[in-house]
């Protein structure tokens, strides 16, 4: 007992050393505990996917081949770390042939998507920047229309991931997403979805998952990183920083818009049943002693533009990714316009609710939708876009959709979930 008293005596006579001791051992203790926990997800994951591996293939089939698109830079540096600790050993168990090809400077990834070979599947294993770069190269290709028909896999290993929460269920562990978006791509179930094509007068088209935005929002986001030493105030203080240099934050914009066209039906109508072989010769030699009359071709009718003059403090022109196994009526892409008239305090609220969901609207926002949009600029406007968050000169455009272009790996569990969403 005296023992015991004698030790507390001694923590308490030196209280500053023993809180500075308990302090670094809970936090060691935390941060053991968060390595074991990433441990057990890896294992699971590697289990799982030594079952596909397992799996017996016929003699003359040959092993899938991956082609993975690796961005080194994203996270910090730690992406190449994250890949091969998480994501490269659940696709060497499952008897996946992978190439990866690691990225050494902005822009690699659409030359490298130039001389890239037939695939049957590519991988991209980055962020946004990474994402739109390669799905531009790929759509620049002159036989686009070949690849575009590979299925493509998405392991976010960026900050930014915007198509991540469309395709699988995010946690806040980053460890159980990446082996997540890896098994979702053995399990080989996949939806279709939209992208951008955006144009501008001179350069060479960019290609979009997400969207284009634009507008006091998008510059206010942009700087909010140098008020750092601000802390958690940061977000506040950018947007109260930009209402000192310029109010108010209304830009006049000129939109054309083509309507949206009608969807297609996703699955093909069942073939009738041929005929017997009797009925088609009858039908053969009708046809050729009385041959059918043609029809004139109709001519075609003109594009019908309707042009929209727009005061907005951000227009943010996107697609349908967000929910990509939702069945709706029309191909198109929506463009949500946030109106101009509101007070600082509103800015400021409306601004924290973006940095967290750029996608939200308030209320009384423009939401048009359309197949075709051109975007004018105001004489004198200056400024940058965000394509897929990556930043381009703001200039004159042309967005044009292109349905259901390509086809990205999804859980089965996050596709349930989207198709039940209320629409």
């Amino acid at each position: 007992m005296a023992r015991i008293v004698k030790v507390f005596r001694t923590l308490r006579n030196h209280w500053k050393k023993s809180t500075l001791a308990v302090c670094v051992l809970s936090y060691g203790g935390y941060w053991l505990y968060g390595k074991h926990c990433d441990s057990v997800v890896r294992r699971e994951a590697c289990q799982l996917a030594r079952e596909f591996g397992r799996q017996h293939i016929a003699p003359l089939e040959r092993l899938k081949k991956a082609t993975v698109i690796l961005n080194p830079a994203a996270s910090n540096g730690k992406a190449n770390n994250l890949f091969e600790k998480n994501a490269a050993p659940i696709l060497h168990l499952a008897g996946v042939e992978i190439t990866v090809v690691k990225t050494d400077y902005e822009g690699q990834a659409k030359k490298l998507m130039e001389l890239m070979e037939q695939t049957d599947m590519l991988i991209v294993a980055g962020g946004d920047g990474t994402l739109q770069e390669v799905i531009t190269g790929l759509l620049r290709r002159p036989d686009q229309e070949a690849f575009s028909s590979t299925p493509i896999g998405f392991i976010p290993l960026g900050s930014h991931n915007s198509l991540s929460p469309s395709l699988h269920f995010l946690s806040d562990n980053k460890v159980k997403d990446i082996t997540a978006a890896t098994l979702s791509i053995l399990k080989g179930e996949t939806v279709p979805v939209d992208v951008l094509q955006i144009k501008g007068e001179k350069e060479q088209p960019v290609f979009a998952l997400i969207g284009l935005r634009w507008g006091a929002f998008r510059d206010v986001a942009a700087k909010i990183s140098k008020y750092w030493y601000l802390g958690p105030l940061k977000t506040n203080a950018a947007h109260w920083f930009h209402t000192l240099r310029e109010w108010p934050l209304v830009h006049d914009v000129s939109v054309s818009l083509l309507a949206p066209r009608p969807r297609p039906p996703d699955l093909d109508p069942e073939r009738p049943p041929r005929p017997n072989l009797l009925h088609r010769i009858i039908r053969r030699l009708k046809n050729y002693w009385s041959p059918p009359a043609e029809e004139p071709l109709k001519p075609e009718e003109p594009e019908k533009w309707e042009e929209q003059q727009l005061s907005t403090a951000e227009l943010y022109i996107q697609t349908h990714n967000k929910n990509p196994a939702e069945r709706r009526i029309n191909d198109s892409l929506m463009i949500c316009a946030e109106p101009g008239n509101k007070t600082v305090g509103e800015f400021i609220s409306v601004g924290n609710k973006k940095v967290k969901d750029p996608t939200l609207f308030t209320e009384n926002s423009t939401k048009l939708e359309a197949s075709v949009c051109r975007l004018t600029l105001p004489e004198g406007a200056a400024g940058f876009y965000n394509i897929d968050n990556e930043e381009y000169e703001a200039m004159p455009v042309e967005v044009r959709l292109l349905p259901r272009k390509l086809r990205f790996f999804i859980s089965a569990e996050r596709r349930e979930e989207l198709i039940s969403q209320p629409q």
